[in-house]
């Protein structure tokens, strides 16, 4: 039966893997580097505005000591996220979400965190052309997840329009995940340029924070490398059936 074709394992037993790894290493990095306070003695949401403004992009939205967007300004809201590791960017509204520990958190891996989310704020305020690329494919991919439904549907019923179909959306899928690549990157990148070059963080706390970034990171990794093997199994699969 489709659902429990054992291909589908041995196809996609790699990003399985990797992507077990990628949330052990990030889990285990976080835990042991949001125990090791920032020198600068910052919390996340201050290191955020601080690398905003050193890039010349108004930040408020907390009682810190950047004080609050001024009225009418392309400025971005920093504010609190619920629940662990939920920090994001939503360039929509321009707001920064930072979870409770790194928003508060005076640690070198809140710090970085909140640095590399405020790298996301700053390639869209450069217009990035990978986050520009990823936004307008944003839309697609969530019509996209359909797909394996779709799919499943073509497969059942023998028709293969219907399979093509689910394979170009999903396509979409896998063109998201590859362009969230250099995007989560260059975000990471901008951040420990911005973290050292603001003094937040000394030279020699600089590859303690990058490891959080590349522990996170790989997350991104292996949520693309799942969507490619997933996308080369329905191509097989649908192969295997004509």
């Amino acid at each position: 039966m489709f659902l429990f074709d054992p291909m589908y394992l041995v196809y996609v037993a790699p990003a399985i893997l990797l992507a077990i790894y990628a949330q052990y290493k990030v889990k285990s990095t976080y835990a042991r580097l949001s125990r090791v306070a920032v020198r600068s003695g910052v919390t996340g949401a201050e290191a955020a505005a601080h690398v905003l403004l050193s890039q010349g992009i108004p930040a408020g939205g907390g009682r810190g000591a950047w004080g609050r967007v001024p009225a009418g300004a392309q400025g971005v809201t920093i504010g609190m996220a619920r629940g662990p590791l939920s920090d994001h960017y939503n360039p929509l509204n321009r707001s920064l979400a930072l979870s409770p520990d790194v928003h508060g958190g005076r640690s070198l891996a809140a710090v970085g965190i909140a640095a590399h989310e405020a790298g996301h704020a700053v390639q869209h305020a450069t217009g990035y052309k990978a986050m520009v690329l990823r936004t307008g494919v944003v839309y697609f991919a969530n019509g996209a997840q359909f797909a394996p439904i779709i799919f499943f549907l073509g497969f059942l019923m023998q028709w293969d329009v219907l399979m093509n179909v689910a394979i170009v959306l999903f396509s979409v899928l896998v063109l998201f995940s590859l362009a969230t690549l250099p995007v989560e990157f260059n975000a990471s990148s901008r951040a420990m340029k911005m973290l050292t070059e603001t003094g937040i963080v000394s030279r020699d706390e600089a590859p303690a924070v990058k490891s959080v970034l590349n522990a996170a990171a790989l997350t991104y990794v292996a949520a693309a490398a799942m969507a490619i093997l997933t996308l080369l199994y329905y191509i097989s699969l649908a192969g295997r059936r004509n």
